[in-house]
């Protein structure tokens, strides 16, 4: 699903990730950080897509909703969980979104 951003600006994040064989607790984590995000201040929505790499963009408010997202307790732990068990290595953009178009059929 695309998600639905308002006018711009408003900041991206985007998450790249290489998994490790582990996957003990990686889709629970995963739905309930996708639900906590949705609950906090500044979120706008998220897309995902995973074959041999995955790509995870979350869409924000602004950058101070990023940086409380970021230091929020429970993604804080999710967090130190994937770089224990989950993720052989990842990579975080954060980008400010000054236009977007698209296009509906």
């Amino acid at each position: 699903m695309i998600a639905k951003t308002p006018e711009t600006p408003y900041y991206a994040v985007i998450f790249t990730t290489l998994r490790t064989d582990v996957d003990k607790g990686y889709l629970e984590m995963a739905e309930k950080m996708e639900t906590l995000a949705k609950e906090q201040p500044g979120y706008l929505g998220i897309e995902s897509a995973r074959n041999d790499v995955g790509i995870t963009v979350s869409y924000w408010r602004d950058l101070e909703s990023i940086k409380t997202w970021k230091h929020q307790i429970d993604h804080a732990k999710a967090r130190d969980l994937g770089r224990e068990l989950w993720y052989a290595q990842y990579q975080l953009r954060i980008c400010k979104v000054e236009r977007d178009y698209g296009f509906n059929k």
